[in-house]
């Protein structure tokens, strides 16, 4: 790792020259040093300066080519500049004071020293000089370079008061750690345990978007069992925790199916899942412990696990403030059907099966796959190869049954518009039948999905339950009943 040094950009000359002439001292503070010290592109400044923040971008502004708009945010005594190269931040150097009962503190300038001091850890109290007589000079105040070198997440000051000042920033020390592959220092850690209760004064979207980047993590599982282990966890996402334990009677155990899910979110992350195939592997267990039974016979049980989660997904969802439109329907329908695969690769897989799956699935049965291979998890690797070497096959039929059936979102000819008109029905439970009925017989292959066969079959369903097809026909020519 290399000391962070100032890109060779004539943007860090024009804000030091503006600064120099108000006589304002001016640094680059925090991710974007941190991202140059750890080689990581960053396209987000922050320039922090003893006097008005605000003054100097538009200072800034006036010196660029175009003169650029400066985007002013009074309440928080900050502005914002775009230019083509990065955005840049402009802030008053500020210290900062909090009430128990929130973490939006009370704001005043301060030092460059105080500044420093309130940064949430070490690595992003980082800064180089934008000042004539130390250009680009590291600052350096509470080694943030060794920590970064040490791979370790620390807090500036005591963590119990920033923990406790700001408790989000528990949530930050562990997304940190888990998108960096950093360690949290020991005593840093300990705080967060002491102080996890305070994450209560946290709105929910705030942790949420925390939570979502550590979910987005190269390797999720990591922030998940700091989270268990601090019990931040059992605070934030409690259903998820309680999927953790392994209960035993007599010879009867059955996994721990927190770490059995972490594995399967791990295996997803790595298979380049986005972060809705990432709530799905999260979420596909999250019924077990509610479904738990022991069979004498068999041992332990989770019977109907995956239509329970399913119908969980919204509340959790609504909880957690995520989103409750088509990407909470996708991850509702991944976890209902997470089985189905894995359920083909222990029998025969008939095409009736694998249609059923592919209209079920749709446009989701790439995601569907890719979560059940996912969760084809055994310490015994040659159980995990055969289930894998069987998984093939159903894979192979999938693709052999869409090409030829095209089920992938296929919407069945005789809809309940087509019912009603052959034999004059309004809606009814008996036009709904109808329509399944037909549907059963496409996805069984008795009946083709177009229009003359699935007629016929329609006419003669209705006839056997009495039902004499109308005047008025939706084919100019009605099929022969024979």
């Amino acid at each position: 790792m290399k000391s962070p040094q100032l890109p060779d950009l004539p943007l860090f000359q024009t804000i030091a020259a503006a600064a120099g002439e108000l006589g304002y001292p001016a640094y680059v503070i925090g991710g974007f040093v941190r991202d140059l010290a750890l080689e990581r592109p960053s396209k987000d400044v922050d320039v922090v300066c003893v006097g008005d923040g605000i003054e100097l971008a538009q200072a800034v502004g006036k010196k660029l080519p175009g003169r650029p708009r400066v985007t002013v945010f009074k309440n928080f005594g900050t502005a914002m500049l775009p230019t083509p190269e990065i955005e840049i931040e402009f802030v008053g150097a500020r210290k900062e004071s909090y009430r128990a009962d929130s973490r939006k503190p009370e704001v005043e300038a301060g030092t460059l020293e105080e500044d420093l001091a309130r940064r949430d850890f070490t690595i992003n109290a980082l800064g180089l000089s934008l000042n004539p007589e130390d250009f680009g000079a590291l600052v350096d105040r509470y080694d943030g370079v060794g920590d970064l070198k040490r791979k370790t997440i620390r807090t500036p000051l005591d963590p119990d008061i920033t923990f406790s000042d700001d408790p989000l920033r528990m949530m930050r020390a562990v997304r940190f750690a888990t998108q960096l592959d950093f360690d949290i220092e020991p005593d840093t850690y300990d705080a967060i345990a002491r102080n996890k209760d305070r994450i209560k004064i946290v709105s929910q979207e705030r942790i949420t978007v925390e939570l979502n980047k550590i979910i987005e993590a190269p390797k999720p599982s990591y922030g998940f069992k700091l989270l268990f282990q601090s019990g931040l966890l059992q605070l934030i996402f409690p259903k998820m925790a309680q999927l953790h334990g392994v209960e035993r009677v007599g010879q009867h155990a059955h996994k721990d199916n927190f770490y059995h899910t972490l594995q399967v979110l791990d295996n997803v992350a790595a298979a380049g899942g986005d972060l809705w195939l990432r709530w799905a592997a999260i979420l596909h267990d999250i019924a077990k412990p509610a479904t738990k039974r022991l069979d004498p016979k068999v041992g332990w049980t989770f019977h109907g696990h995956e239509d329970k989660g399913a119908r969980w997904v919204p509340q959790i969802f609504a909880d957690l403030k995520l989103s409750l439109g088509e990407e909470m329907r996708q991850v509702q329908k991944l976890v209902r059907l997470h089985l189905r695969p894995i359920a083909l690769v222990k029998e025969t897989v008939t095409d009736s099966a694998v249609r059923r799956l592919l209209f079920e699935a749709g446009d989701d049965i790439d995601r569907l796959m890719t979560l059940c291979r996912a969760d084809i998890t055994s310490k015994d690797h040659q159980r995990v190869a055969r289930y894998l070497r069987n998984f093939e096959v159903v894979e192979q039929k999938l693709k052999d049954v869409e090409e030829k059936d095209h089920l992938r979102n296929f919407r069945p000819v005789i809809t309940g518009e087509v019912i009603m008109q052959t034999f004059g029905l309004k809606p009814s439970r008996e036009v709904g039948e109808l329509k399944d009925a037909v549907l059963e017989a496409i996805l069984d292959g008795k009946i083709r999905n177009e229009m003359e066969e699935a007629f016929a079959f329609l006419l003669q369903l209705g006839k056997t339950k009495g039902l004499p097809p109308g005047d008025s026909s939706p084919l100019a020519s009605p099929v022969s009943e024979e």
